[in-house]
């Protein structure tokens, strides 16, 4: 246990929380949807709760 209390954080809340810090750090949406497992960018988009022509464009700037 990290002291967390249980009731407040659950498993869902720390997933989105690491992709969203990931995404904030490198602006990498592609790497985001992979690690989420999504099938399609915007759900990306709408599961971190970015603007769509922001993330794109933020997108198209990365090579992977």
């Amino acid at each position: 246990m990290i002291d967390l209390e249980p009731c407040a954080y659950g498993t869902h809340s720390l997933r989105r929380t690491k992709v969203a810090l990931i995404y904030k750090k490198t602006g990498n949406l592609r790497a985001c949807q992979l690690l989420l497992g999504h099938r399609k960018l915007e759900s990306t988009v709408r599961y971190l709760g970015i603007e769509v022509d922001d993330a794109l464009e933020m997108s198209e700037q990365i090579d992977l």
